[in-house]
């Protein structure tokens, strides 16, 4: 059964989730790093960068810069694509694996707490 909430409500889950997350002692995502992240991590791959940056409408270079942070934390990978050595493979790893399911916990947590006002 879907969960129905009016748009104060989800303003409210999203705020709570973010509070969350930027309380963590962990590094804090942008909105672009986090939608890298789900992307990658949601969507069957193959991903790369080319089709990163269309599909997020913004251009290679913004997604590069955004692959570098989250490399450096560990939450992805990238390696060239031996079939074709112009396409970099951005790759899941453990840590983000876990980052994400960390997120889904949280939204289906404070969602609760709305599902039960």
């Amino acid at each position: 059964m879907p969960l129905e909430i009016r748009p104060s409500q989800a303003l409210k889950l999203w705020r709570q989730v973010h509070l969350d997350l930027v309380r963590d002692h962990d590094a804090d995502l942008s909105a672009r790093q986090t939608a890298i992240l789900l992307t990658v991590y949601l969507e069957l791959p193959p991903h790369t960068v080319r089709g990163l940056a269309k599909q997020l409408g913004v251009t290679k270079p913004v997604i590069t810069r955004a692959l570098d942070t989250l490399g450096k934390l560990g939450l992805l990978t990238r390696k060239r694509d031996e079939a074709d050595r112009r396409n970099v493979v951005i790759q899941r790893t453990v840590a983000g694996a876990l980052a994400v399911e960390r997120l889904a916990d949280l939204v289906t947590e404070h969602a609760k707490e709305i599902g039960g006002s």
